[in-house]
């Protein structure tokens, strides 16, 4: 017998058991109870549906088609048994799902997109049936796999992001994927299974993501009040601490929206201590030099609608969706860094009570101002495991950087390379000296260049005393550099990619504190010696490389970026397209 027939001889079974049932429990005895007949009201079994049911009503809603394997997946494992019913009643957790798809649009998504059944009709159709016969079996059958289908829809996006960036080529984000197991997490929303994760309240399984959607929340809040107010200079280039003019006016309102203003009152046209604390704080958030003065950048930044911020944020909300909801593998220390590309900055995170893996609380323990790719030369997103600290390395340079920046100076100066204390040697375990003098620097290209230029430890090394390896096919890495007059600078894409650190030593106390052997001390000196030395760490260290222009820090604040690659312009495409 095919899977088909079997099918279907199944449901035409139990649709002739239900009616047999309704009879049995409606068989009155004399003293006017319910006869034993086959079962009682409150003992007939949960009832069922089948692949075939499950086939055809995807066919019917074309939406639930993309979560088709999710309910094959879901419902096989259950022995197809309804997941929403209990006692032939709806289960609170439905409507709880019902209010969860409500209010989408808290979320940054839009709640058309998962209501796509009328479900208080669904149960009022169910109600108004009554009696146990096929008609309500399969109305049940439809609202239960309705249900499910809604909840994987939603699920989808809320935990694993509307835009899969695997799949949008013009997105750069290389992260490992949220592997989310959305049948598991049904399970737990159902109380059929336990789980540490947020799954039974419909929550979400980052703080950044939380914090955003309270950010989301207030600014909404305040677009329907109008917004904010535009700051307009008139003839006058900029507002500098202690100047008087109509401008000021409109800076306070623009900083101040939800508060009245005396505008006939002169002192309000005072750019005053207490405003100027305001701008300066403004341009913290928004990653400008707090100098207090309002014009150009800063002017600019204050103007952006606060309709470009909301999608601003959303966008940044999308981002997290697609973090993994475990930072940091079991296998490795409980600890992480977070490079934020457009923020210029380094942190580490750590768990120091090794909790539970849903309720742990990394901490901030170190911070730093860093220097990452020009925009011709992008620093790309993703993630990896750090493993090695080298110590007086060699800056081991890549052929594009040679076809495009030795090779023109070679031409003008054959002795160029010894001036910045370079090599060329072959690409061997034990590699050999080559002559810069034999080789035909005109013909020079990335591809066909055979040997290695490399530049000497020391102090005109680009990389400075120290790197940190965490090997990837992009050939990046965190590293020193001699170049600390950068740091001093609010906007800091200067390098070919890898990123620079404003503190490097600290990172590496940091990572050799478990090896005694290897002290401030025991660096340093390996650091003066001038040879290279590579010091394997006890764990590898998780490494993420990652993109987000806007987040709340944990004070309640919300700070914005430029989209310094253009990242954001191609989500928002996706995302809002």
């Amino acid at each position: 017998m095919n899977p088909y027939t079997f099918n279907i001889l199944v449901r035409i079974g139990l649709a002739v058991f239900w009616l047999f049932a309704a009879a049995s429990c409606n068989n009155k005895s004399e003293d006017g109870k319910s006869g034993t007949g086959l079962l009682g009201l409150g003992e007939l079994p949960q009832a069922t549906t089948d692949s075939v049911f499950i086939q055809k009503y995807i066919n019917q809603v074309p939406a639930f088609k993309a979560q088709s394997d999710l309910m094959y997946q879901f419902y096989g494992e259950r022995d197809y048994k309804l997941a929403w019913f209990r006692d032939n009643k709806v289960i609170p957790e439905a409507q709880k799902l019902i209010e969860v798809l409500d209010n989408a649009s808290a979320e940054g998504l839009d709640p058309k997109k998962y209501k796509l059944v009328n479900f208080d009709e669904k149960f009022k159709q169910y109600e108004d049936i009554g009696r146990r016969d096929s008609a309500r079996l399969q109305l049940q059958q439809e609202i239960d796999l309705a249900l499910t289908a809604s909840y994987f829809n939603y699920a989808s996006d809320f935990y694993r992001g509307r835009v899969n960036p695997k799949e949008v080529s013009q997105i750069d984000w290389n992260i490992k994927n949220n592997k989310i197991k959305l049948h598991k997490a049904l399970q737990t929303i159902l109380k059929e299974r336990e789980s540490t994760y947020p799954y039974y309240e419909f929550e979400a399984l980052h703080a950044g993501y939380v914090n955003l959607r309270e950010a989301l929340k207030k600014y909404r809040e305040q677009q329907e009040k109008g917004g904010w107010a535009k700051v307009t200079l008139g003839k006058l280039k900029s507002l500098k601490p202690g100047d008087t003019a109509t401008a000021v006016l409109t800076l306070r309102k623009r900083l101040n929206p939800s508060q009245p203003i005396d505008t006939l009152n002169p002192a309000m046209r005072k750019y005053d201590g207490a405003l100027v604390q305001q701008v300066k704080k403004f341009q913290e958030l928004n990653g400008l030099k707090a100098d207090g003065v309002v014009g150009g950048t800063t002017l600019k930044t204050l103007n952006v609608p606060i309709e470009d911020r909301i999608e601003q944020i959303m966008i940044n909300m999308e981002r997290w969706r697609w973090i993994p909801k475990r930072m940091v593998p079991k296998s490795l220390d409980q600890k992480y860094i977070w490079v934020n590309i457009p923020e210029y900055k380094m942190y580490i995170y750590e768990d120091p009570d090794d909790s539970p893996d849903a309720e742990r609380q990394y901490k901030k323990v170190m911070e730093m101002n860093v220097v990452v790719g020009k925009v011709l030369n992008s620093t790309p997103i993703f993630s990896d495991k750090l493993e090695y600290v080298v110590m007086a390395p060699y800056w081991n340079v890549p052929n594009s950087i040679v076809e495009k920046e030795i090779k023109p100076n070679m031409l003008r100066n054959p002795d160029w390379l010894e001036t910045q204390d370079m090599e060329i040697v072959t690409k061997e375990k034990e590699p050999k000296p080559i002559s810069p003098y034999t080789i035909d620097w005109s013909s020079v290209t990335e591809k066909n260049f055979p040997y290695m230029v490399r530049q000497r430890p020391g102090p005109k090394n680009s990389l400075g005393s120290l790197k940190f390896l965490f090997p990837n096919e992009y050939s990046i890495y965190l590293h020193d550099t001699p170049a600390t007059s950068l740091f001093s600078l609010n906007e800091r894409g200067f390098s070919h990619g890898c990123v620079r650190l404003e503190k490097p030593m600290d990172l590496a106390k940091y990572l050799l504190r478990d090896m005694p052997e290897w002290n401030e001390s025991a660096i340093r000196e390996t650091i003066e010696a001038g040879e290279e030395t590579w010091v394997t760490l006890p764990k590898k260290i998780q490494v993420y490389l990652v993109y987000f222009t806007s987040w709340v820090d944990s004070e309640g604040n919300v700070h914005f970026r430029n989209d310094i690659y253009g990242h954001d312009k191609k989500l928002k495409a996706e995302y809002f397209g």
